[in-house]
């Protein structure tokens, strides 16, 4: 307490350590209010002042390095090689099915395994770059640690009641704003565009530099628990519990009693999957029971208790108005189509990179083609 005048002031004096612990804390509160909760708290200006705030002290008291320091995920370590690690639960793929035929025949199956009712889990089958965390032993597979800490919507500290080992799966996608701006700017330097948003984000977990990746707008989505005596009943259940611990999980989901059920989830995602933020290429039904799960076990790729119903794959057909090259800061050329505008998965297409001479001539492109 001083005194200064007729006031008393009292002043809380904390040292380096509890202000680089205090800021760290406030940092992820902010980073899970903005990337998973989609919920800022403070300005991106605000945020940035704090992060260079905690970045100063940190370099001022090295002692207290932290690898789950929210200034770790600017990335800037390179990875010359990614060393392959085996999964401590394997990672299955999923069988897939293009009719609601195929599903019923699936159903047929699983209630001859299975006793008593079935019901089902429904969740969107976002195209990225499968991933699978661990707590406690890092990334399994092929490390790519550095990089996927760079992600801002994946949490490096839990919260709640999680259990002390676990494996959590998911994709790692990039949002289609995200890819139109990556895109923009490579359309601005005459470099290649990509593809699609899937490779791009499979792509940017392999880059050396992990500085690069966390440029990149990705996002981590999970959606599947695995491990041993978790205390977790149902697959809806372990959506609501992965949520609480910090993960961003889909919102769209349903649990369906009956397989009508189901198709009617399928038919209504076919139609407005277009207006969601992240490539979609299906639905995935699940068994929503774990026990039942369990029960049904694996075939030697895929679980029994798990569908992968696929949308079919768009095509539209426009015309090729004219071929222009484009010249960019490096001084490469690039053919590019010039298309009348078409919609094709949510997203007018003007225009398309034909690659090279040798493309052109191969696959005989002129202008006026359909």
């Amino acid at each position: 307490m001083i005194r200064i005048g007729g006031y008393f002031f009292s002043f809380v004096f904390m040292t380096a350590e509890q202000q680089i612990l205090a800021l760290r804390k406030e940092l992820q509160a902010h980073n899970h209010n903005y990337y998973v909760l989609d919920n800022p708290t403070i300005s991106d200006y605000e945020f940035d002042i704090k992060l260079k705030e905690l970045q100063s002290l940190e370099a001022e008291h090295p002692e207290y390095d932290d690898p789950n320091s929210p200034t770790h995920r600017v990335g800037g370590a390179v990875t010359k090689n990614f060393e392959t690690i085996v999964h401590t639960h394997r990672m299955y793929s999923l069988d897939n099915s293009y009719s609601k035929e195929d599903l019923q025949d699936w159903e047929t199956r699983i209630k001859k395994l299975v006793d008593g009712e079935v019901s089902y889990t429904c969740e969107l089958k976002y195209d990225g770059a499968s991933m699978s965390l661990t707590r406690g032993d890092g990334f399994q597979g092929d490390d790519v640690t550095t990089n996927v800490k760079t992600i801002k919507s994946v949490p490096l500290k839990l919260s709640g009641d999680y259990p002390p080992l676990f494996d959590i799966r998911g994709e790692i996608v990039l949002p289609w704003d995200g890819f139109h701006k990556m895109n923009k700017e490579r359309e601005e330097l005459g470099l290649e565009l990509y593809r699609n948003p899937r490779n791009t984000a499979s792509g940017s977990l392999k880059l050396q530099d992990s500085a690069e990746v966390a440029k990149r707008p990705l996002d981590c989505l999970l959606y599947n628990i695995t491990g041993n005596n978790l205390g977790i009943a149902t697959q809806m259940e372990s959506l609501e519990k992965a949520r609480a611990w910090g993960f961003k999980v889909p919102t769209v989901s349903a649990l369906c009693g009956t397989i009508n059920e189901v198709f009617d989830f399928v038919n209504h995602w076919d139609t407005v999957r277009h207006d969601l933020p992240y490539e979609t290429d299906g639905v995935v039904v699940k068994v929503n029971s774990l026990r039942q799960q369990e029960e049904l076990g694996y075939t030697a790729k895929a679980p029994r208790w798990a569908m992968a119903y696929k949308f079919k794959a768009e095509q539209v057909s426009t015309r090729l108005r004219e071929i222009t090259y484009q010249v960019g800061r490096t001084g490469a050329i690039t053919p590019v189509a010039n298309l009348e505008p078409v919609e094709l998965a949510g997203t007018t297409v003007k225009r398309a990179s034909l690659h090279n001479a040798d493309q052109i001539a191969k696959l005989d492109i002129r202008e006026g083609d359909t």
